[in-house]
């Protein structure tokens, strides 16, 4: 990163729209994520709130987003020509080389300013466009912008935010305002857990019960309070899970700001709901009071395979980044080993232990997911490891996991993550220590995440280009409430976004970054966030 002020004297005051102060120290740009290069020339221009502005044909980004965020800045916009336009978004892919890169100038031009946002992509000129918006302030109730300019680029390609809606639902409004901050903040991926055992929460049309019984749940255990017989009282309870419809404008809505989205469907456990829904889904399911505890899918029934790849079918014709989260973690082989259609599978077979039945279902939904032109991702336990030596798993398997799978690490020792990387996988990391929002600011403070570097200490330098990044995750067993929610998230997101954004290896400067939070700190206290 490089960081250069250049202070010029200013001679004059031009016109109405337009000043640039001559004060020898202007205050300093604050932007969160950090560019990689900004020059501030030391002026600052005043303008007037009616914005004329230039979108290159072809360069995809929506005029509907960018009005929307100009407004929030105080501009009136004006989509125009070329000429007129103080605003200009353009694409140039001969000089900005950097995937997802932009260039930003800011200077005066006469009687206004102009502003120049060049991308060699539809999302390079998303991240100018935020950074832009970043740079507008006020002074004596007129708006301001800095004269300057920047060239930046991310330095990891994925940069995540997950939000667990299994546990607690919370809703469009609510990921659509988190989608906002995503991408003011630069994150490119936004990961939503939509299955757990607590609720399952996205229409399927094939299995219908999924949603009518297995998402009557708002973190208690599955139907503690009704009974899926008790059509009366199942009635008044609100709909906690997605319609296709409602998924779709949600996508729309992210894809506009540069976010792609990735869901996450459980696999082999975290999955009582679906069995409450669909109790041959299971092997040694038990119940007590109507409520399914800790049970896998019997992944030895080729009635429960078809299943689990029917409901992927529904959700890659849904989602159109191709890229499917199958969780794969926490899977509790005891209930596998009481089963005997099980253990007979197994050794018929030829599978030694329960993870290897596990990694051979994973690897059997992943080739199933590719021949759709799709991509899996799921936590470090697909790799067959047991990441953490538990009495309920078994030893790691003896089966490889299917060659282009992302790996998401969450926990375990490094040595694990050197190995998936010496197996060719991409790793992204996500270190529950450092990573997890959910996790007290006791445990986990501003200063500890922001320290984190995604490429961890003695990862071999011809390995590290396969991390790819790292990830935020807002788990939701402890947030019954929006402001709960958002106390947790914020701003501890915006620290594992800048860490996203600078790369690795890059010294952090905690003192810095404190100091540019100054002005996003006090717009989420006006949107009435209660920052720690």
């Amino acid at each position: 990163m490089r960081i250069l002020i250049a202070v010029r004297p200013v001679l004059v005051a031009i016109c109405l729209s337009l000043f640039m102060s001559s004060h020898a120290s202007p205050a300093p740009i604050q932007l969160i994520p950090q560019p990689k290069e900004m020059t501030d020339h030391g002026t600052r221009i005043h303008m007037g709130n009616k914005l004329n502005v230039y979108v290159a044909p072809g360069s995809g980004l929506g005029k509907h987003y960018i009005e929307q965020l100009l407004q929030q800045n105080g501009f009136v916009v004006r989509f125009t020509k070329l000429k007129q336009a103080c605003v200009r978004f353009l694409i140039d892919s001969s000089t900005i080389t950097q995937v997802h890169g932009y260039r930003l100038t800011v200077k005066p031009n006469g009687a206004n300013a102009l502003i120049q946002i060049t991308g060699n992509s539809r999302k390079g000129l998303i991240h100018g466009l935020t950074t832009f918006s970043q740079l507008v302030t006020y002074a004596d109730g007129r708006i301001v912008v800095p004269g300057c300019e920047i060239a930046d680029y991310p330095g990891f390609q994925w940069r995540s935010f997950m939000l667990d809606e299994a546990r607690h639902f919370q809703g469009k409004e609510v990921v659509m305002k988190l989608l906002d901050e995503m991408a003011m903040l630069k994150m490119n991926i936004f990961h939503w857990h939509l299955v757990d055992d607590q609720g399952w929460r996205i229409q399927i049309d094939k299995y219908p019960r999924l949603t009518q019984i297995g998402s009557r749940s708002n973190f208690s255990q599955i139907a503690s309070k009704v009974t899926p017989l008790d059509s009366a009282k199942v009635s008044k309870l609100p709909r906690w899970y997605y319609t296709k419809s409602e998924i779709r404008e949600i996508i729309r809505y992210a894809t506009e700001r540069g976010i792609d989205i990735v869901p996450e469907i459980e696999v082999p456990g975290h999955v009582s709901a679906s069995l409450y829904a669909y109790p041959w889904l299971g092997t040694s399911s038990r119940t007590e009071k109507g409520t399914v505890y800790g049970d896998l899918y019997n992944v030895a029934d080729p009635a429960v395979m078809q299943f689990i790849t029917d409901v992927l079918d529904e959700v890659l014709d849904l989602f159109p980044f191709k890229l499917i989260h199958i969780g794969g973690d926490e899977a509790d082989h005891s209930h596998w080993a009481k089963d005997s259609n099980v253990n007979k599978y197994m050794r018929e077979n030829g599978l030694q232990t329960y993870m290897d039945l596990q990694l051979s279902a994973i690897n059997k939904i992943s080739r199933h997911i590719a021949a759709r032109g799709g991509r899996m991702i799921g936590w470090n336990e697909i790799t067959g490891e047991n990441i953490r030596n538990e009495a309920h798993v078994t030893r790691s398997a003896s089966e490889k996991l299917a060659a282009g799978t992302i790996v998401q690490f969450w926990d375990g020792e490094v040595s694990l993550v050197n190995k998936a990387l010496a197996g060719g996988y991409e790793v992204v990391n996500s270190s529950r220590f450092h990573t997890y929002l959910d996790y007290n600011y006791e445990s986990t403070p501003l200063e500890k995440t922001y320290l984190f570097d995604p490429v961890p200490e003695g990862v071999p330098e011809i390995d590290r280009s396969r991390v790819i990044g790292l990830g935020a995750q807002m788990w939701g067993e402890f947030t019954p409430t929006t402001e709960r929610l958002y106390y947790q998230i914020f701003p501890r997101l915006a620290a594992l976004a800048e860490r996203g954004w600078v790369g690795s290896p890059v010294k952090p400067d905690f003192e810095g970054f404190k100091a540019r939070m100054s002005a996003i700190n006090h717009r989420w206290i006006r949107e009435g966030f209660v920052i720690p």
